[in-house]
């Protein structure tokens, strides 16, 4: 198997299948490019991504088409020795003989299907920046204590909220973000608990997909398999499911 680096030939692979590949375009930006390490077969016809961006790595191994290049690739992979991972099912069996895996879920990615630009502006959703990394950070242990955010993404992308008496109520962000490869991938969508069933989480989803519209084409998002009221709330915005995949999380034997 003959390894390429040639970014140029690993883009033109993923980009046969966008909303599945988002978080793979959006870091071949030169902004996460440093935090990147590629593996991909010559001519391309599978790609592993490791990211170390964040405090515990992330690797995404997805095939649009043949599977077995990718698995290859994972089998041969030199990984860290505790990471987390987006798989197409049956791609952990390529791990499994190194590390011990826990499935996080079944997830779907959906990508918008209507016009950012025409979804009417709502004048209670604010942007956050650095500013309101703790105050996000005491939202999300309340709203979505096993989400992964860590305040330094606010300074990477745009992120969403609306406020009430009692503090932020909800948050859209996004987990990849790059106007330069015009892609986005939203995620950290939550509702504190008490503010929950009024709409809070489809608004500032609305105001996000809005704000990112005058630089990004692609905008995706990943969702639980079985979150029927985040699905719901996603096709009312204008989200339609394009692919399946897995979330795990693994640990070297």
């Amino acid at each position: 198997m003959r390894l390429t680096p040639e970014l140029s030939a690993i883009e033109a692979y993923l980009r046969r299948a966008p909303y599945l590949h988002a978080y793979e375009l959006g870091d071949l930006d030169p902004r996460e490019l440093p935090h990147t390490t590629w593996l991909a077969n010559q001519p391309v016809d599978g790609v592993v991504l490791l990211y170390r961006g964040l405090t515990t790595p992330t690797v995404v191994a997805l095939a649009h088409d043949d599977p077995a290049a990718t698995h290859r690739l994972l089998e041969n992979a030199e990984l860290p020795a505790r990471f987390y991972a987006h798989l197409t099912t049956g791609l952990e069996a390529a791990l499994t003989p190194r590390f011990h895996g826990e499935l996080l879920g079944h997830h779907m990615k959906m990508g918008l299907t209507a016009k950012a630009a025409e979804i009417p502006a709502d004048p209670e959703v604010t942007r956050l920046g650095p500013a309101d990394g703790d105050e996000a950070l005491a939202f999300y242990a309340v709203s979505y204590p096993t989400t992964v955010f860590e305040p330094v993404t606010l300074e990477r992308g745009p992120y969403t909220a609306i406020r009430d008496a009692r503090g932020i109520a909800a948050i859209a962000g996004v987990h990849v973000y790059s106007p330069t490869q015009r892609v986005a991938s939203l995620g950290n969508i939550a509702t504190r608990p008490d503010a929950r069933g009024v709409g809070h989480a489809q608004r500032v989803t609305a105001a996000l997909c809005r704000l990112l519209a005058p630089e990004i084409d692609v905008i995706g998002l990943n969702v639980r398999g079985d979150n029927t009221a985040a699905i719901a709330c996603y096709h009312a915005v204008g989200f339609a499911p394009r692919h399946f995949y897995e979330e795990w999380v693994f640990t070297a034997r």
